[in-house]
């Protein structure tokens, strides 16, 4: 059970392995892109490449779909990156269901561990496969991997290490369950850390703060939603960054310098260079691209 591409890596590892894949179960078709043609998720793509069975329900309740379900002669159902399952789907196999969550639990527990372990300046995160119960990401602990993150690395750039290592450590949880070798174990609550959904607003930068987590919002938030500060009355989108020390003693958000690949803007403490960018209406590009087509000038501001 599984939507996007993070799910998408873990069902080809498990298409891979010795284990049977009984069916799918993923989002409705949804409409996508500018021309809002309606596309399968990516996990239902590698589906019907496969020739699996595949159920797309509205509603995870509907009696219909969970007499499907019942026919599917499954061990154990696989969560990666789907929809919050109501008990009558969780309980229904005989060794219960598994997931895979991308944080080392109970840390970043929500819908956006990836993002928030960047925007916090974690240097290190990790994936974690549980066994699911009532309440949202606190099941038994079954199998966790740590995952080092370097100072510059993007939510992009960490979630498909994430994805790669997620599939893995499916396998070895599935195989241990299988010899019965793992012994699940409860979550420390008083570690508990949470990682909510990102909105827009959470993406609108503010430069009033220091250089280091202006640069944490940025590449916490590429390539997507994106963090977004106003430039000239239009939104631009900003993609990779890097913090420097210098103080050139402006207002935060001026823009104080800019040169041929990048231009700096002033943060409460130190500034940072901006090196790719998504000006409203356009393709995201490099700021040397951007500066071809824009009049950008010293003491203009971001907002």
């Amino acid at each position: 059970m599984g939507t996007p591409d993070f799910a998408r890596v873990s069902l080809e590892k498990l298409l891979e392995s010795k284990h049977e894949v009984t069916g799918v179960v993923t989002v409705p078709d949804k409409p996508q892109g500018r021309g809002l043609k309606v596309k399968p998720s990516p996990v239902k793509q590698v589906a019907l490449q496969h020739g699996l069975p595949v159920l797309q329900p509205d509603s995870l309740k509907d009696e219909s779909f969970l007499g499907e379900l019942k026919k599917w002669p499954a061990d154990i159902f696989v969560v990666v990156a789907f929809r919050i399952l109501p008990p009558v789907v969780f309980n229904m196999p005989p060794k219960g269901t598994v997931n895979v969550h991308a944080s080392l639990l109970p840390k970043y527990r929500g819908a956006a561990p990836i993002n928030w372990a960047i925007i916090n300046g974690e240097t290190e995160t990790g994936v974690t496969t549980m066994l699911i119960n009532e309440r949202v990401d606190e099941g038994n602990i079954l199998l966790q991997e740590k995952v080092a993150i370097s100072e510059n690395m993007t939510a992009g750039e960490l979630h498909d290490v994430l994805a790669e290592v997620g599939a893995q450590l499916l396998l070895q949880t599935l195989d241990g369950l299988e010899n019965d070798t793992l012994q699940p174990q409860k979550q420390d609550e008083s570690q508990v850390s949470k990682a909510p959904k990102i909105t827009k607003e959470l993406c609108h930068l503010h430069f009033d703060r220091p250089a280091r987590e202006v640069h944490n919002w940025i590449r916490g938030l590429s390539p997507y939603p994106g963090a977004f500060a106003y430039w000239q009355g239009k939104t631009l989108k900003i993609f990779r960054s890097q913090p420097i020390k210098a103080d050139y003693d402006q207002a935060p958000g001026t823009i104080v310098k800019v040169l041929k690949n990048c231009f700096t803007v002033q943060c409460a403490e130190g500034a940072v260079d901006i090196f790719e960018v998504q000006i409203q209406g356009k393709k995201r590009m490099s700021v040397e691209a951007f500066l071809n087509g824009y009049d950008v000038e010293e003491g203009q501001q971001l907002e």
